[in-house]
């Protein structure tokens, strides 16, 4: 039989399937599952930069809760002789994001607890924020890695693609200089060079890159002419983009990779460790099939390794990366006409 360890970020995987941050990995009966089912590790749902702002806003609105703690101590500095309103906002802040984040941390306390695998904590940024501050209290709750999912889409008009960009570094940075755990980045591909950048990000100091994020994907309703959601899973197909990303860069970064988005088979799957993806991260799939399906696409990889007489995930990773074939440009290829032109 074929051994299917891999090491990630320094993490001893026993498969390189990776259940990514989601719905599925928000509860410790789901962490329990995804142990059971098989999983090499799993990246719990993220704590979202945009979740603590909601917090304090509704603090500060006093709809929080625990409101008798949180008005002992407002009371406090009202009763301060040297308050200020600069004072008694930094206080409702800190109390709002102290709120959530013990509740992120407690959940990883448990999740490590419930399972055998590696547990990597994962948080949604979309600035420098106080992440640096958080990465630290994370690290201290037990948590094996740390996942920076940094998604900024570049619509503001009065921004630079260097102004956007920075943003990535700024993170990067704050957070390296408080843990020791290893830090990965997932990624969008919204850059004005996008090897260039993810080849600078990996040198950083950052431990994995995981290509790519999926954006939410807004929708109208033209009967009730509202926006909607829509395209909220991903769609088989869609492991092409991470495909060819993965076997461009593979070779020429200074971290590992892995592949993410679309994943939803053993074949999709093995195709992202031909190209170089040191492990997959799934997600979507198990929303329609199942925590269960992590089996599944495990069985799968092993059962083509044996066929193929591989011993071991090493035998063939990057095998069909760009710097490893004999056409390089089959994988820079983007003008259909160009390469079908003798069938259409």
């Amino acid at each position: 039989m074929a051994d299917l360890s891999t090491n990630y970020m320094g993490l001893k995987l026993k498969n390189p399937v990776i259940i990514g941050s989601s719905g599925i990995t928000s509860t410790i009966t789901e962490i329990k599952q995804a142990s059971d089912s098989g999983a090499g590790a799993v990246v719990l749902k993220s704590i979202f930069e945009e979740q603590i702002r909601h917090e304090i806003d509704k603090f500060i609105g006093m709809g929080g809760a625990s409101m008798d703690t949180f008005q002992k101590g407002y009371d406090d500095v009202l009763s301060n002789r040297a308050f200020d309103y600069a004072q008694a906002f930094e206080y409702v802040s800190d109390y709002a994001k102290e709120h959530t984040l013990s509740s992120y941390l407690k959940f990883i306390e448990e999740a490590k607890g419930a399972s055998d695998i590696p547990v990597i904590a994962s948080i949604n940024c979309v600035s420098a924020y106080d992440w640096h501050y958080f990465a630290r209290r994370i690290e201290a709750a037990g948590a094996d890695a740390l996942e920076l999912n940094i998604y900024i889409l570049p619509s503001n008009a009065k921004k630079n693609a260097a102004e956007n960009e920075q943003v990535y570094f700024d993170v990067v940075e704050a957070v390296l200089k408080q843990v020791k755990i290893p830090v990965s980045i997932k990624v969008g591909y919204y850059f004005s060079s996008l090897a260039g950048m993810l080849v600078k990000l990996s040198q950083t100091g950052i431990k994995g890159l995981v290509m790519f994020n999926r954006p939410f994907h807004p929708d109208i309703d033209i009967n009730t002419m509202e926006i909607t959601a829509k395209y909220l899973l991903s769609d088989p197909s869609e492991y092409a983009m991470t495909l060819r990303w993965m076997a461009l860069l593979s070779g020429r970064v200074g971290c590992d990779l892995v592949g993410s988005t679309g994943i939803h088979t053993a074949e999709s799957a093995l195709k992202q460790i031909l190209a170089g993806a040191t492990a997959i991260q799934m997600a979507s799939v198990l929303y329609k099939n199942g925590v269960g399906h992590v089996g599944t696409v495990v069985k799968g990889i092993n059962e083509w390794m044996d066929a193929k007489g591989f011993r071991t995930l090493d035998d063939f990773r990057g095998k069909l990366s760009q710097v490893n074939i004999e056409n390089p440009a089959d994988y820079e290829r983007v003008q259909f006409m160009k390469l079908y032109s003798k069938i259409v």
